[in-house]
């Protein structure tokens, strides 16, 4: 049987969302998350409640900041600036993944966030899966 390849594609966010959660929920539960510094604190960690919402944040695989919005994955991009960005509120630099993350739950005011919102290239990508940005 031949898989359709969106259902693949699917599958692949379905389980990268999963892994992504699994993180969570283990830095939750007290274990260090994969990013920690030597010293156990971790450079993008944060958990708060902000506008109503839950805002979670880790270094993920790689060091690399990890953001969950009311339990859904928010995608963090990294500016040449140093700054970082994501999908929702993709039009100023923030200095942190705090401030990025606080910025798409201001954009986003009462609206949940997509469960498609973490991966890049998906139909509900603001920039149209453009590889420049450019909306079709």
């Amino acid at each position: 049987m031949i898989v359709p390849r969106r259902v693949a594609l699917r599958s692949l966010f379905a389980l990268a969302v999963t892994a992504f959660t699994g993180g969570a929920l283990g830095r939750v539960a007290g274990r260090p998350p994969s990013g920690a510094a030597p010293d156990g604190t971790d450079p993008h960690a944060f958990d708060e409640m902000y506008r109503g919402r839950r805002v979670i944040g880790f270094s993920g695989p790689g060091g690399a900041p990890v953001a969950l919005v009311d339990g859904r994955p928010l995608h963090l991009m990294r500016c040449a600036d140093g700054g970082y960005v994501t999908p929702i509120d993709h039009y100023e630099s923030c200095p942190t993944p705090l401030a990025a993350v606080r910025a798409a739950v201001d954009e986003l005011g009462g609206a949940r966030l997509s469960p498609l919102a973490a991966a890049h290239g998906v139909p509900t990508d603001p920039t149209g899966g453009s590889p420049r940005g450019v909306h079709a």
